[in-house]
Parts: C-alpha cells; sequence; structure tokens
C-alpha cells in the first residue's frame, strides 16, 4: 500500500463538489470513483485511497471520504472490464434497510455475462428457496477516475456479519474460557486461496474465511480441521447411509438440498469448485451457501457447453463434486432432492425467474446501451457460447435455458436415483394388513405426502425429514389392535376426544400424544388396509375416530384430528396413510402380529405363585415354543408350552406371550 503525506490527504477530502459536476447518466444510481492522484487500480490486493460520489435514482449526491479501493476476482481480474472491491473509513449502511452495514462491498462487472444479470437471478433463486444467505444485487453506473467503465452489480462481500452470514462472531482475542465450536465460514476453493487446508478423506481444499487469517487461533484451525474430518468419515464409512451413524448427522438437510439444487439449476460449471459453507457456535450442522459468482453460469462458458442436458455433479468442475456424488448413492440423499425439487417447481420457481429476469431486463435497457456502446455487444470478453446482436436475443437465451433445464433435470434426478429393493407386490393385489417389521416407521398423508409428527404435544402435519425423531413411530401390536410409541420420547399417538363419542359424533378433536400405556384403549389403534397402494386408516378403539388431516391442507402445522368413521374411509386422502419403513429397531426389541388364542386350551398364570403355564385337555398337542415379550417389545424369555415359565423374577408390568400353532402367530397379554 501507498504512503502519501497527511496535508495531501487532507486537501484531497475537503475538495468541495457539487451536484452538477455529478449527473445520474441513466434510470440507474451512479458512481463516481476517484482515487488519489488519479492512480489506476492496478493491484487486487493493495487498496488505494480514493472518494466516492454516489448519486441515488432521486438524484441526491452523497460523498464518502477515506474511500480504498482495489481490484478483486480470480480469472475476471484479467479481463477489460475488471471488477473491484470497495472498502469505507467505517461501517456503512450502504444500501440502506434490510442490508449489512459493513465497510468492505463488491462492484461485479459481471464481464462475461452479457445479460449481467446471472448473478443476480441467482440471488433471487437463493431467496426463493430455504437458504438464509444471499449477496445483494444493486445495478448501478460506474465512472472511475472520470472513465465510464459501464454497468457494475454492488454486492456484498461473502463474510460474517448481520444480514450476510450471520453467525456467531468469535471472540477477538480468544480466551482461554471463549467457545470455539463455531462460528466459521469455509469454503471448498479450487484455488487453495488463503489460510487453505486440505481434507483427510476426500482431499478437498477447504479454505478458512472466519475467522480471519490473520486472527485465527491454532486452537479453532485445529478444531474445524477434525470436524470436516468427522465429516468426510462419516461419508465415507460403510454405514454412510445410516441415519445415526453417517454423513446426514453432520449436514442441515434443508440448506444442502437446496444450495444443491441451486448449483444444478443454474448448471454453474465453477459450482464445486467453489462452495460456501459454515458452521455455527453450538450447532453441530454444517450449512451450506451463500450462493456466490454465477456469471458463467445458465450455459455461458465454452469449456462445457450444452450444459441444458448435464449435470454439474458429474460434469462441473471441482472437488465438492466428491462429496455430492458419494450422496447420491444414498437412496435418502436422492429422495431429499428429488423431493424438494418437485416442492420448487410446484411452487413455481421457473415463472418467478421467468418474471424476475423480464423486471430486470426493463431495469437495465438504459445502461445496457451504455455498457455496450463502450464494450461492444458481440465482443466475445471472457467464454460466452453465443454471441448475439441484441441484448434481448441474451437475454430471451438465458430464459429460455431455465425453461428447458428446469424440465430436464426432473427426469435427470429420477435417474440419478440409487434402486431400492422392492418387495414383489402385483400391482392389482389389495393393501395387505398390515404386519410391522423390526423398524421405526413415518405415516404420510396420502393426499400431502408430509408426515405426521409431534409439535410440543400435539399431533401435526409437517414435510417429511429424516432428521427429526418426531415423525419417527415404533408400531407395536397390542391383540388385534396397535399401540404407536414415538421415538422421540415414550409417549404414544393419542384421541383426548372428551363427551359421548361414536364413529360420525363428537368429531374433530386434535390428537395428540400421552404417556405410553398399551393398556388405554385411546392409544390403541387399528390399521384398515384400503385400496392397492399400501394405505390405511387409523382406527381408534376408543372413539371409534378415524385419524384425518384437518381439511386436506398442504400447509404445515396442519393439525391431525379425531374425525368421522363412514363410507367416506376408503376414498378420502385426508383419511388414508402409508407406513414408510425408516430405521431398523434396537436389537433386543422385536415386534410380531399379534393374535388371540383359540378356545381349545389356556394359557393360565397364578398371581400367588407368578407362574405361567398352558392348560389343555390333551396335553400331546401342547408341542411349541412360546415367547414373552414386555409391552414395549422386548423380548425377556421363551419356554416350551409343556413345561410354562416362572415369571417372579420379571417386573411388575404388562406383558405379552407368543406361540404359533396351525401356521398362525396367537398372543395374549397378561398383567403382572
Amino acid at each position: 500500500m501507498f504512503r502519501f503525506p497527511l496535508l495531501a490527504l487532507l486537501m484531497f477530502i475537503v475538495t468541495t463538489v457539487s451536484a452538477d459536476d455529478y449527473p445520474r447518466l441513466t434510470n440507474l444510481p451512479t458512481i463516481y470513483i476517484n482515487t488519489f492522484d488519479n492512480r489506476p487500480v492496478t493491484s487486487k490486493t493493495d487498496y488505494i485511497y480514493a472518494t466516492m460520489h454516489y448519486v441515488d435514482e432521486a438524484d441526491q449526491l452523497t460523498t464518502y471520504d477515506s474511500l480504498q479501493i482495489r481490484g478483486r476476482g480470480n480469472s475476471t481480474w484479467g479481463l477489460a472490464k475488471k471488477p473491484f472491491r470497495i472498502k469505507f473509513h467505517s461501517k456503512e449502511k450502504f444500501l440502506g434497510t434490510g442490508y449489512a452495514k459493513a465497510k468492505s462491498w463488491t462492484l461485479l462487472a459481471n464481464a462475461g455475462d452479457k445479460s449481467l444479470m446471472r448473478n443476480a437471478v441467482t440471488t433471487l433463486m437463493g431467496e426463493f428457496t430455504s437458504l438464509k444467505f444471499n449477496p445483494a444485487a444493486k445495478f448501478v453506473d460506474l465512472v472511475l477516475n472520470g472513465e465510464f467503465l459501464g454497468n457494475y452489480q454492488i454486492s456484498d462481500q461473502v463474510e460474517v456479519r448481520p444480514h450476510r452470514v450471520n453467525i456467531t462472531e468469535q471472540d477477538l482475542p480468544l480466551a482461554d474460557t471463549s467457545d470455539i465450536s463455531g462460528g466459521y465460514l469455509l469454503e471448498v476453493d479450487g484455488f487453495y486461496d488463503g489460510n487453505t487446508f486440505v481434507s483427510s478423506e476426500y482431499g478437498v481444499p477447504i479454505r478458512i474465511h472466519y475467522p480471519n487469517e490473520e486472527d485465527i487461533a491454532y486452537s479453532q484451525t485445529e478444531y474445524i480441521r477434525q470436524y470436516i474430518s468427522g465429516f468426510e468419515r462419516a461419508l465415507a464409512n460403510d454405514n454412510y447411509t445410516d441415519a445415526r451413524m453417517g454423513y446426514r448427522q453432520w449436514v442441515d438437510s434443508a440448506s444442502l438440498a437446496d444450495w444443491y439444487i441451486c448449483t444444478e439449476m443454474s448448471a454453474n460449471i465453477d459450482g464445486f469448485w467453489s462452495s460456501y459453507f459454515y458452521k455455527d457456535q453450538g450447532d453441530s450442522l454444517l450449512y451450506w451457501g451463500p450462493l456466490w459468482d454465477y456469471d458463467i453460469a445458465y450455459d455461458n462458458d465454452w469449456r462445457i457447453p450444452g450444459t441444458v442436458d448435464k449435470l454439474m455433479t458429474e460434469d462441473g468442475y471441482g472437488d465438492t463434486r466428491k462429496w455430492t456424488n458419494r450422496m447420491w448413492t444414498d437412496p435418502w440423499f436422492a429422495r431429499l432432492i428429488n423431493r424438494r425439487y418437485n416442492e420448487l417447481l410446484d411452487a413455481g420457481i421457473v415463472a418467478y425467474l421467468h418474471e424476475k429476469i423480464d423486471s430486470i431486463d426493463m431495469l437495465l435497457q438504459e445502461s445496457q446501451e451504455r455498457n455496450y456502446e463502450k464494450w461492444g455487444i458481440n465482443r466475445r470478453m471472457y467464454h460466452e457460447i453465443v454471441l448475439y446482436s441484441s441484448y434481448d436475443q441474451y437475454v430471451a437465451d438465458l430464459k429460455a435455458f431455465i425453461t428447458d433445464h428446469a424440465e430436464w433435470l426432473k427426469t435427470a434426478f429420477l435417474k440419478k436415483s440409487p434402486e431400492e429393493p422392492v418387495a414383489p407386490e402385483e400391482p392389482d393385489d389389495p393393501t395387505p394388513p398390515f404386519v410391522p417389521e423390526n423398524y421405526y416407521y413415518r405415516l404420510t398423508n396420502v393426499r400431502t405426502g408430509k408426515a405426521m409428527e409431534v409439535v410440543d404435544g400435539a399431533v401435526v402435519q409437517m414435510p417429511v425429514d429424516d432428521n427429526r425423531d418426531t415423525q419417527e413411530w415404533q408400531v407395536m401390536p397390542v391383540g388385534d389392535c396397535f399401540h404407536l410409541v414415538n421415538r422421540s420420547g415414550n409417549v404414544a399417538l393419542n384421541d383426548p376426544t372428551e363427551g359421548e363419542v361414536g364413529p360420525t359424533t363428537n368429531v374433530g378433536t386434535q390428537l395428540n400424544v400421552a404417556s405410553a400405556d398399551d393398556t388405554d384403549f385411546r392409544q390403541l389403534w387399528t390399521l384398515i388396509p384400503q385400496g392397492t397402494e399400501g394405505c390405511y386408516n387409523l382406527l381408534n378403539a376408543y372413539s371409534e375416530h378415524i385419524a384425518n388431516l384437518s381439511g386436506g391442507s398442504d400447509a404445515d402445522y396442519t393439525p391431525i384430528v379425531s374425525y368421522n368413521n363412514d363410507d367416506r374411509n376408503a376414498v378420502s386422502q385426508n383419511r388414508l396413510w402409508r407406513l414408510e419403513a425408516t430405521e431398523k429397531l434396537p436389537e433386543s426389541v422385536s415386534v410380531t402380529q399379534l393374535e388371540m388364542e383359540p378356545e381349545e386350551y389356556a394359557l393360565a398364570y397364578n398371581p400367588h405363585t407368578q407362574y405361567l403355564h398352558f392348560a389343555s385337555a390333551i396335553p400331546d398337542d401342547l408341542h411349541f415354543q412360546a415367547v414373552v415379550y414386555t409391552a414395549g417389545g422386548r423380548k425377556v424369555a421363551a419356554f416350551n408350552a409343556t413345561e410354562g415359565y416362572d415369571m417372579s423374577h420379571e417386573a411388575m408390568g404388562t406383558y405379552i406371550v407368543v406361540w404359533k400353532t396351525g401356521g398362525k402367530l396367537r398372543s395374549v397379554k397378561l398383567q403382572k
């Protein structure tokens, strides 16, 4: 950085300016930057001092003294129309309310993007999804040292700060009691710039953007290195598809899905070369984003042409693909991406982007004309694939790509999904009686595809999320019924309807959960098979009501209610549920279909001697083995029917005895 006398600096700052000296050039704001002594900006590492005059849309002039400016970018710094980074003397609300108050801002040239809007469109795409941090996009005209440089985009510097990447800032300086679990702003950086380490399992270059290189302590570097190693080991090991032992416990699925989908929708060939992600303090998950540097996306780079029918995880550049390609072999990830992509399509993301492109097109008409008077509309600046003679053609090309690529991705994502083993079943066979296996189950509504979930003790509809125990249920037979116990705690699906009840009376009470008790009829449910698509009604043993999605609404938090039990059970999708096995139960738990015993013999239990045995008029018929389970499904004993079993050493509680005769499983429940 150069030095100059303080007096010269003061003379430079106090120069009188007039609004007439700085006219607005188009309908956009105009920025005038003058460096000290009109020195050219030649470095992307060393700042030089300058003043800036900002003329807004209302022709109001704001002057900023002691500004600093330098170049920025990697390959884009070598282009004729160069990008810049500016730094104010103190933090500024440069773009006003709702944006960051910060010293550092970027001026993107968008030189290789003839539409000038690919970065802005990607920001809007991120805003349409769940991604929290999306860089600002404010278009201006730029004049540097008296030379008009064209249309530029003011954007955020990617850094940890409110309204940017708003995660916890770590202590500076670090103290012995400091919490170093976060925040960290990271990037998979193919350029190996800055403070970069190479991950242990996949050899991915990870740049630590925050804490800053000059501030970060050894303990912080080691913490985040070990954390990334843990994530990669979970992704690389043989159990990587397991919800508990695999990588799922390390990632925020919502941001992962939306970041990945945006990267593929935009067909950014460098999206996996430079990928931002972050970890917050006290949070065990990695979050993905923000989206950054998309000027060569949307089929705008001749190095990989024809991206309208390509997946970037297969054909793009960058080591993040090592992670995403491994994830694609996991059926959970495939379901996550396909489900979320279809949600975005149904929500109208393509029409939304077209509308925003049209708005930006109108906004930029005056500015783009002046821009291309200087730079040429059909001059190749970087890696552009096609050169048109008009700006409108570039905009139309962008819109057509989004339409065609979005449609192609639907099939591409399905084809990318790994095949899962499916039990053979004739398509015309009716739904069979439900027989639970050694799994937790998720119940999804047939109308909406959303899951039955426990939220603050109430039972509601929420989007399917493999990371939520509150969406998983252990389904345990109790006689002819089932007891549905939620995985998040010892609570069971319960119908709290009060007053006189009947199949079609006193309906509409929201279902809830209660402490698990398989002797409480409010917690016992019959699963009634319906149709040919694996659908069931849930019929409560106490109220004789059916579990129903209230109003059939798609909205999250829609209540599941106790509702009519009538001839619409088979046709009302609000009352129909699918049960999807999610994860195996612990080895000590076994679940079996139970039936009541026949009358030819009986199972007897003496509460005084606490002895359990079978009695029959024909003892020779007792040539089977019986198994004793707790009400929770844990096996405690097995005994031959001719011998019996001493229950005196078992705890007080409810037990289920199961045996098989005549090719059928039979059972009885007893209370010790």
